[in-house]
């Protein structure tokens, strides 16, 4: 047991998409646009929580692997009561990089909760999924939701 070789997989273009769920309830989504939340800016915060965490990817998950990533993107569209996060990473490499989508999708859910939680606990982070992976040897994948 251990990591994956990937020493004799080819490098190529390896691109996720992730996403995440975070219903919080009219009240918070109306500071959150009105940028009321004491903690400052919710969604900036979490932007750079997830481009952190894609980065840190492999110092959290045990047996990733360390990837030098070419690109990192974290989006949000608010909703009347929830925050769904967007994630995009891409690299040139020997392995995929959904883990780190996935990772940076659910970071950037975690640091909503974190900011807004004194406004409210019974926020709640759900759906957190590959939504599309491309490169490598088994090609693209396309969530069918």
């Amino acid at each position: 047991m251990g990591m994956i070789d990937v020493g004799k997989k080819r490098v190529t273009k390896r691109t996720a998409k992730a996403k995440a769920v975070v219903r919080t309830g009219k009240d918070i989504i109306r500071r959150i646009k009105e940028n009321r939340i004491a903690k400052g800016d919710v969604l900036e915060h979490a932007r750079i929580s997830g481009i952190m965490a894609a980065k840190k990817t492999s110092d959290i998950i045990p047996l990733c692997h360390p990837l030098p990533l070419d690109h990192v993107e974290v989006s949000f569209e608010v909703f009347k009561d929830s925050v769904v996060v967007n994630t995009m990473v891409t690299a040139r490499t020997r392995t995929g990089v959904e883990m780190e989508a996935m990772t940076a999708a659910s970071c950037a859910a975690l640091t909503i909760y974190d900011l807004c939680k004194m406004y409210g606990k019974g926020i709640e982070i759900k759906d957190v999924c590959l939504l599309y992976k491309s490169g490598g040897r088994t090609g693209v994948f396309k969530r069918k939701d």
